[in-house]
Order: structure tokens, then sequence, then C-alpha cells
């Protein structure tokens, strides 16, 4: 049932950003790191596209503008092939991911987006555990350090605001890649990437977003970002201990974008046109097994449940799955959760196109 909320106040203007490197002579004067977010265009604000320092943080950073011109890169990112021009853009340029959490896609999608332009990556996994945050290192003075080595870090962390504060000790572009039940940014850019090119539209849709939606940081980024797109309907189909959080649901009342929270996803599924399957995080629940217990396996997107739904509909996934699809589904043509995971490589080599290009020059 749809719960009407009040609009929920609007985001102060985040800290300062520098845009030059401590080794150079000066600094400039500091710039905003984010675009105030909604459906209407700010004019006051810059672009994420004019910033000097290009973080990639939250996807409230963008507007239209921004994310048409990251997807038209996108586009010709597709096309680079080996021995091209297009495969040096970033030659000489080096970048750090950095992940204090388990990943896969994530940071073998950022560093195989990197090498296909022709940079160099420096990679940490578990850095929680095997870099100097197990002495007692900060996470500004790890980003301090390390931006010395890197001109873009990609940084995984296991706390909701480590991103932002990244960025606000960074004087090189930081690209969160998740940060706990936090935000994952470029996921979200990668989802309306993938929305665009498989059903043709970004308004004048519906899309059912299922799972863990209070843990999930895919579904956050992804509400905030088809909030600035023209009839946009959301389901949230949830257990009750999972829930997408108030947050985002007064953002969506307070941007006049449709939602309504249902608990049967076969009652909805003939009516959307983007179904968004989402895991029961298992790692969010480490003091609460009942609740997991109480989680797990309740939303199934199986044969049955692909019955119902439009001809012309995907089903989207932003991996891994646990058993939330059912193998049996993969091959099915509206399956694009696979394709979908191609595409993320597509729009990271366009966002560190975009961060650094102009940094190389």
């Amino acid at each position: 049932m749809h719960r009407p909320l009040q609009p929920c106040a609007v985001r102060p203007t985040a800290g300062p950003c520098w845009g030059a490197r401590p080794s150079r002579p000066a600094r400039p004067m500091p710039s905003p790191l984010y675009v105030k977010p909604g459906p209407v265009e700010n004019f006051n604000a810059p672009s994420w596209l004019d910033l000097p320092l290009k973080h990639v943080i939250e996807s409230q950073q963008f507007n239209q503008a921004s994310l048409n011109t990251i997807f038209e890169v996108a586009r010709q990112m597709e096309d680079v092939r080996p021995g091209t021009p297009e495969s040096r853009a970033l030659d000489g340029a080096v970048m750090s991911t950095l992940f204090y959490e388990p990943s896969t896609r994530t940071r073998l999608s950022f560093e195989a987006a990197m090498a296909r332009l022709g940079g160099t990556v420096l990679s940490t996994e578990s850095a929680g555990e095997f870099s100097s945050a197990a002495k007692g290192e900060t996470l500004e003075d790890t980003i301090r350090t390390v931006e010395g080595y890197a001109d873009c870090i990609v940084l995984r962390h296991f706390q909701a605001g480590s991103a932002k504060k990244a960025a606000s000790a960074a004087s090189v572009p930081i690209l969160n890649a998740g940060d706990g039940p936090g935000q994952h940014p470029t996921q979200a850019l990668i989802d309306v990437y993938t929305i665009q090119r498989e059903i043709g539209r970004l308004e004048n849709f519906t899309v059912g977003l299922v799972g863990d939606l209070a843990n999930g940081r895919t579904v956050r980024s992804l509400a905030y970002v088809l909030s600035m797109y023209e009839n946009v309907k959301m389901y949230f189909v949830a257990p009750d201990v999972v829930r997408m959080k108030d947050d985002i649901k007064e953002y969506l009342t307070g941007v006049g974008v449709q939602w309504e929270e249902v608990d049967d996803l076969s009652a909805v599924a003939a009516e959307v046109d983007v179904l968004y399957q989402t895991r029961i995080q298992k790692e969010r629940f480490q003091d609460r097994p009942d609740d997991y217990e109480l989680a797990k396996g309740r939303y199934i997107v199986d044969a049955k449940l692909m019955a119902l739904m439009k001809q012309k509909s995907v089903v989207m996934h932003p991996l891994p799955r646990v058993d939330e699809i059912s193998p049996e589904v993969d091959s099915d043509p509206r399956a694009g959760y696979f394709r979908q995971a191609k595409n993320g490589l597509f729009v990271r080599m366009a966002l560190l196109k975009l961060c650094l290009q102009d940094r190389l020059r």
C-alpha cells in the first residue's frame, strides 16, 4: 500500500573539492562536489561535466545533460578496439582500485575499462585487512597517500558516507564503487544506460525494485537517478525487514515521483517494463540471523513469473545472484542481467575518460 510522506529537506551543499594535485604549485578555488538533484535543471549550479575535479560520489550529482553526455560517450566506448587512437586515450594515466570489501564485477570492470583506454592499474583488494588501515590509518590519510601514486582512485568501503569523506581529502577524482549500505552511483548509471538500451526510453515506464531494498545500495542510487525522468512509476517489492528506507521514499515524494509498496510480486509483474531483482544480502545480517531467514527466498523470478510479464520488458540484476533468479530464466530474451554487466565496462570507460581527459592535457 502506498504511504504518502512529507517531502524531505533539501540536501545541503557538500564540502569543497580541490582542482589540483598537491605536488603542483597552486590550487584553484574550491568548487562544489555536487549538483542539486531533481527533475528540473538547476541553472545556477555547475554541471558535473564542468567541474574541474570530477568525483563520482552519489547519484544526485548528475543532471540529465550530464547523463546524456556520459551515455553518448559510453556508446562510443562500445566501438573501441585495440590499436585505435581511442584505445590510447588514457595512455600514461594510473588508476588505483582501493577495495575494503570483496568485489569481482565492479573491480574487474573498472580495471578492464582503464586497460582498454591505455591506462595502468594499481590494485588492492581487502584493503582493510592488508593495508595500513589494519594498523589504524584513517581513510583520509590513506587517500592522501595513494593519490600521490595515481591519477584517480576507485573506492569501495563498508561504511556509508566513506566516499564523500574520501573526496573531501582528495585532489584526484574519487569514484565510489559502493559505500556499505549507502550508494553505488556507477552501478546506477549502468542500470539507466541498460534500461535505455533494452526498452528504448527513460520516460513513461514502470519499474519494480525487488529484494533487499533496505541494504541494497544499487536500488537506492537507481531510484535517485530515475527520479530525474518524467512519468517513471516505481513499485517497491520487499520483505518487511528489508523495505525501502524512508529517506528514499521521502525524496521521491518530494520531487513528485509515484511509488507504491506491494507484497505480491506476481500482482505487479504484468505492469512493469523493468523488473530489477536484488539478492538478500546475508552479510548485512551478521547480528540479525533470524531476520535473514525471514527475508531470504521470498521473491523468486522463475519461468512462472516470466509468463506474467510483458513480452517487451527486461529483467535486471546487479549480480551476484544466489537463488532469486532461477537459471531457467537465463535463456529468455528478456533476461538482461548479463548484458547489464557488460554495459558496466562501457559506462566505466566513459566515466574514466571524462574524469581524466582534461587532467592529462
